[in-house]
Parts: C-alpha cells; structure tokens; sequence
C-alpha cells in the first residue's frame, strides 16, 4: 500500500487536510479546518472501515489555542475531583496530556469533556492515571518522550514508510524461521531471531544474570545483522528477557522496541540498576544511560488485544501472559495468512494475586513457542493456599525468637507479590502487624504497579482505585532508601520481615542483608523466585553453608557461614507442569507444532515428549544457534 495516504485523503473533500503522516502503523491526519477537526461527520470512521486501520484527525499546531491559555481553560473544565496533576503539551503532534487521580472523572459522561477540551483549545486530549505511589521515573520517561517530540514524530513516520512502502527485500518464495540466539535448553538471556524474506525481528533481547561464561545472546550469528534489523519485541521486563536491549542502541539500531507501557517502565528501571550494580562491583556496564534513552525515544508501546503492523508482512497483538505487570503472549501474523505463531515469554495459566490468568484464544496459531521453566515431570506445584500457611508459619516463628526474615525477591513480581500476600494476612489478622522493609528497585516497581491498574487482576484493581483500600499503600511497609538505613534495619530494628533484590543474591542489597545476618540461627532466609543454576540462591537452597565473599569496605573476600534456617516456598509466576499441559489442551485454535525453549535442558525435553505423546502436536526442542523453519 505505498499510496494509503494519498488513497484515503482523495476519499475526503478537498482541502481539508493540510498534512498527513504515520505514527507507526497508525495514520495521523492533521487540518486547519477546526470544523472539520470539531466534526467531521463521520469521514474518518468511514476511512478507518475502509482502510482497516487506524486513522486520527487532529488539529495541525498552527490553530492550537496558545498552552498557557489551554492549560487554565483544561484545568476549569476538569472537576476538581479528578485530581489533576500535571499538563504537558506535546506541541509537534498537537496533544495535551493530562494527568489525573480519576480519569473516569477527567473524561466525563461519554467522553463529553474530552469533547469540549478540544472545541476551546484545539488541543487532543489524552488523560492518563497519576500512580498512588510517586514515580520518578514515570515521569522522567515522559520527559524524554516530551522533549524528543520532534524527533519521535520523525521516527513514527519513518516506521510507518517501512511498513507501507512495499517490499524492500523482494517477495521471493515466502518462508519463516527462528534462529535461537539464547534462552534454548536454558533459563536465560532469551534471544530469538524471526526472518521471513522481508523482516528481520527480535523476540526479546535478554541476560543470563546468573553466568559468567554465558550472559549474552550469541549476537556475533552470521544471521544477525543488526543494521538489517526491523523491530524488536519484548515480551516482559525481567532482564533475562529484555537487559540487552539498550545495548543494540549502543552499536547503532534506530529501530523501534514494541511493548506494553508497564513493561517499558519497568526495563528502563531495571536496566539503570543493572549499571548501578555494575559500577558498584567496580565493573564497567555494558551500557550507559544515555542508551537506555535512546531504548526509550525508540519504543512503541501497545495495549492488549491492540493489531499493529511493525514491517510490511509481520502484525502483532500482545495478550496477556499472566507472568508479571505488562508481561505479553506475542502473536505474529506472518505475510497475507501465511503463518501465525505465538510466542509466549514466560507465562501463568492461574490466577494470581496480582493478575488474571493467560489469555488462551487466538484468532489463529500453527505454532507455539512455549517456556518450559517449570516444565519437568516432577514440577508440580502445592496449592497456594498450602504454601501461603507456610510461609505464615515461618513469620510467625521467626518473629516469635526475635528474627528477622529475609526474602530475596525479584523487582518486578514476586516482590509485589508477597507485599500483597502479606498485607493480606495482616489485614485479616492472621499475622501480628509487623514492619516489611521493602529495599532494591521493588519500591519504584510498585509505584510503577499502581499506575496501570488495568494491567491487574479485577480485586487489585478495585482497591487501587481506593486509596483506602490500596494494599500497597498500607502503613506495614517501610521503604529503605540508603545505606544507613539499611543499617539501622540489621541494627535497630526488632523482627520484620526485608523484601530486597535480587531475587537470586546476585548482588543488590539482598546480598547486603545476607552477610549481616546469615550467622544468627534466629533469622530465616525465604527463597520464593526461581533460582538458576550457579547462583548464590542456587547453592544456598541446595544446602551450601560455606562462602568466601568480597568484604565492601576492604575489597578482601571474607568467609560466610549461614546459620540462619533456610526455607523454600513454592509460589511462582510461571506455570507449572501441570499448567504448561493444561495451557497446550486450551489453546483455541490447538497448535499444529510446539517449540519448547526458556527452560534447562532435562526439563524442556520432558515436557516436548509429553507434549507430543499426549496431544499427537509435533514438538521441538532446538539448542542455542539453531535454526527452526517453521513455514
């Protein structure tokens, strides 16, 4: 379709747009006729059923209303309940964003002040939700988004050329592959390469954090070439899946990162934390902040259930995979009904405490890439409700000998996860009321959390929208934000329990709280995330008692014995065994071929050969550097 622009705007009466341009796959048109822009009598809803794609109609900045005159009348028309926060105008693409405690309040009985927000401004309005929690980095993110304005509209609009231009690379004989660059018979540094004769894509982009012989994807493949690179795709946040990506920003892709809005955040988080560690350990980061911004000026967010083109024979749509906040099911749609495949990230086929189970109906699917963490004969799971009265039992005991426990969680997931599962049993009094220092990026995560409410379960969701009720904002959590607070927590404090990162004590102030505490037998250690081979949570749980650690304030190892009672509660965000298959037996339509991947070697030949046994689905279980045709 290279002429779409000028085929819709030949459908409209002449005159009325002054420019048009992409922003990705969408179309913006932009005119000077503000009755045309108030009401166009239903044109565009015509050209959006006759093109199939989606078309906005915005004033062009030349007839916007001045901002500091918009901005009083936007503050008039909203009702003071809604809250209103900031308002930025992001001038080059004629919007105002505005931000409010309620946007149901802010947008008015179907949408009716939205509507008379653009009759007196001529400004499109878009309302977004204030986090309960302040986030500094929400807001440094749409900084960057605002002051790159013109660049991000330049960008958008050479997305969309790519998409719309036709075929770059010639429509040969049509095919699709997937090349495995990590994450194959192994939990870590998820990495694979989709190409078709057209495209060239990247499902996430990840770290081993565990290793230090195999942390990164195999990017030196012949197959990769990173200036032939049309998009890359991030199925969720956590860095095994998404801490390479500032890193292809650093040796020059300008290409876009599609994600959920959650997700975004949330990387561009733990990437800052990444370098943070590294210049703690007095490493040198793989990259700066400086490409972690450029990650972001390049991402294109997208919600659930949203189709949107990213080259000229790929569609995608993110579903919900139940893993953490913004964590996605990626379906691609490939060439003109060629192949559909879905890949899921990591996934949850239950209901958790935050979030609702993963999404199982496609319009289509010939193949599904599967992870297989917890995918072993033997990976079964109790039920929640056993390992929640465990780990009741182990607080309360600890408490009751004066300790402390200690967990270490991941920033995103399992620490909000236990911040609700514990909240919960204080609120309902089956827990004394106790402090839970939250330490580590799992505070600002949280924060991140209570902005994008629509991301969560329907009971989380209900309470955020109630400051009163919010679990998160409850007075049991105690953010430590320093050093010496977090030695008056080892020192001062009496029994509570520390929610720090990293999940798996690969440095971060989990490792901190570890050292102080490890030789008191009153303290417990609580293990709730995965814990990949080779790292220090790894060896602990297995029943290692003696370490050799880097003293911080001498940079001499020391020895570490851990007194402490070590314990294992078996909650995850993954499925299970049993999930995994009961995942394969919903799937509508049913897969004609599984690709088994994001799991250790025994594990993911397991549950291949289950597959395959069970269902009759052909099953494929590759190794890094393999290539797999799926069409």
């Amino acid at each position: 379709m290279p002429d779409i622009i000028k085929e819709m705007i030949s459908n409209l009466p002449e005159g009325k747009v002054c420019d048009a341009v992409f922003e990705g796959a969408n179309i913006v048109l932009y005119t000077k006729d503000i009755d045309f822009f108030l009401d166009n009598k239903g044109m565009i809803k015509g050209l959006v059923d006759m093109f199939k794609k989606r078309i906005e109609l915005r004033a062009d900045p030349s007839v916007t209303e001045p901002q500091e005159e918009s901005e009083k009348i936007i503050r008039k028309l909203i009702p003071e309940e809604a809250g209103t926060g900031n308002i930025i105008f992001d001038t080059n693409r004629s919007r105002v964003i505005v931000e409010v405690d309620k946007p149901g309040v802010a947008i008015g009985k179907q949408g009716e002040i939205l509507k008379e927000i653009k009759e007196k401004t001529k400004w499109s309005p878009l309302i977004r939700r204030m986090p309960a929690i302040r986030s500094q980095l929400i807001e440094n993110i749409r900084a960057v988004l605002y002051q790159h304005s013109d660049y991000r509209r330049k960008f958008l609009d050479k997305i969309g050329h790519r998409i719309y231009d036709g075929w770059t690379r010639g429509k040969k004989n049509e095919w699709v592959r997937v090349s495995y660059l990590g994450g194959a018979r192994q939990v870590g540094r998820s990495c694979l390469l989709l190409q078709t004769p057209e495209s060239r894509i990247l499902l996430d982009c990840g770290i081993n954090v565990a290793s230090d012989d195999q942390t990164y994807p195999h990017l030196e493949a012949p197959e990769f070439k990173i200036d032939e690179l049309d998009a890359v795709i991030i199925s969720h946040s956590h860095l095994d899946h998404s801490g390479l990506v500032p890193y292809l920003f650093k040796f020059g892709y300008k290409g876009p990162v599609y994600c959920t809005a959650p997700t975004r955040d949330v990387m561009s988080l733990l990437h800052l934390d990444l370098i943070k560690i590294a210049q703690s350990e007095g490493k040198e980061p793989i990259y700066t902040s400086d490409d972690i911004k450029e990650m972001v000026k390049h991402t294109i967010c997208l919600g659930f259930e949203e189709v949107s083109d990213v080259t000229p024979d790929v569609r995608i749509t993110f579903y919900n995979a139940g893993h953490i906040l913004g964590s996605s099911l990626v379906h691609l749609h490939i060439g003109n009904g060629l192949h559909n495949l879905v890949y899921t990230g990591d996934l949850k086929y239950g209901r958790t405490q935050l979030l609702e189970p993963a999404n199982t109906m496609f319009p289509r699917v010939e193949s599904l890439l599967i992870e297989s963490t917890y995918g072993g004969k033997d990976n079964v799971l109790p039920p929640l409700a056993e390992e929640e009265a465990n780990l009741k039992q182990i607080i309360k005991e600890t408490v009751a000998r004066g300790g402390k426990i200690l967990m270490p969680v991941l920033g995103s997931g399992r620490g909000q996860d236990m911040m609700i599962m514990i909240e919960g049993m204080v609120r309902s009094g089956e827990l004394e009321k106790i402090p839970v220092y939250i330490d580590g990026m799992v505070w600002d995560i949280t924060a991140i959390h209570t902005a994008y409410p629509e991301f969560l379960n329907s009971n989380i969701r209900k309470q955020i929208f109630h400051k009163d009720e919010n679990p998160f904002l409850s007075d049991i959590f105690k953010r430590v934000g320093s050093p010496k607070e977090r030695q008056q927590v080892v020192e001062e404090a009496g029994p509570c329990v520390i929610l720090a990162t990293s999940g798996m004590l690969q440095g971060g102030p989990s490792v901190y709280y570890l050292k102080q505490l490890a030789s008191g037998s009153k303290h417990s250690l609580v293990f709730t995330c995965y814990q990949p081979e080779g790292s220090m949570g790894y060896r602990i749980r297995g029943g290692e008692k003696s370490f050799v650690v880097m003293n911080e304030a001498n940079g001499k190892p020391e020895p570490l014995e851990i007194k402490m009672d070590v314990h294992k509660i078996e909650i995850t965000d993954h499925s299970d065994r049993k999930q995994l298959m009961n995942y394969i037996y919903k799937c509508d339509p049913r897969p004609k071929r599984v690709i088994i991947n994001h799991g250790e070697n025994s594990r993911a030949l397991d549950l291949a050969s289950s597959i395959h046994r069970t269902y009759r689905i052909e099953t494929q279980c590759p190794r890094n550097l393999e290539a797999v045709r799926v069409r």
